[in-house]
């Protein structure tokens, strides 16, 4: 299982996702599942994956292969005039290596299925994300819809709902992130640090961080235990609630 969030502010964009892979409670191991795509001073685009690790990575190698080859490949991602385009590619290349997979056909329940968060900015259109299903087909993150999740969703999607705001800045995003990321650990042995972070400024197609997250990271821990001790906190000062039997 993965968790993997991207998230449009008003100031750029935020991409976090775990690295941990399982084949069984007793078979964990790390995989890298954020991708960067970077032509300085023209676009920065990332890509994280969710879903059967071999699909994943042989979407990842066949999107840098066409990069490398483009003469006699089809259009490389480097080459896509616009994001949508992007997406357009990042799904029919999705689509296909599945059917590799499958001859007779893709759902999205298939052992071999996978989905992709793509976001990132070309010069001359918006920054924004992308969410691509198994299918190829994929939304774009709205006023609406703000930021997108792919895998273990369930468990870090609450606080991100409640806490979530565009003008958030950099910072305090990260920190919602952690949140959000670190109940989903304490939830689900198949999500785990580290944590890979990509924070992306609007027009800042050279200046980026991309960096990781360890498990013992002191800000990580400070976040991990004190959002759960001001959480209890917040409890004890809430009036109590009275039930009355008969």
């Amino acid at each position: 299982m993965t968790y993997c969030v991207g998230m449009r502010l008003n100031r750029g964009l935020v991409f976090m996702s775990d690295t941990r892979t399982n084949a069984g409670v007793d078979n964990f191991s790390s995989a890298r599942k954020m991708f960067n795509f970077n032509v300085p001073g023209e676009r920065n685009i990332t890509i994280m994956t969710a879903g059967n690790l071999a699909t994943t990575q042989a979407l990842i190698s066949l999107l840098r292969e066409r990069n490398e080859i483009a003469d006699d490949r089809d259009p490389g991602i480097l080459s896509q005039p616009t994001m949508f385009q992007v997406a357009r590619l990042v799904g029919s290349t999705l689509r296909e290596v599945i059917s590799y997979s499958t001859p007779t056909g893709q759902e999205s329940s298939d052992t071999f299925s996978a989905s992709v968060i793509v976001g990132g900015q070309i010069r001359g259109g918006q920054p924004t994300v992308f969410m691509v299903y198994p299918e190829g087909n994929f939304i774009e993150v709205s006023g609406d819809t703000p930021f997108f999740q792919i895998g273990e969703t369930k468990y870090g999607k609450p606080i991100l709902v409640r806490a979530f705001e565009p003008d958030l800045s950099f910072e305090d995003a990260l920190k919602l992130l952690l949140v959000s990321f670190d109940s989903t650990v304490k939830s689900n042995l198949s999500v785990g640090p580290p944590f890979d972070v990509h924070v992306y400024e609007n027009d800042h197609f050279d200046q980026t961080v991309i960096s990781r997250i360890e498990h013992d990271d002191p800000v990580y821990q400070t976040i991990s235990s004190g959002w759960g001790e001001a959480l209890k906190e917040a409890l004890d000062s809430l009036p109590s609630y009275c039930i009355q039997t008969t």
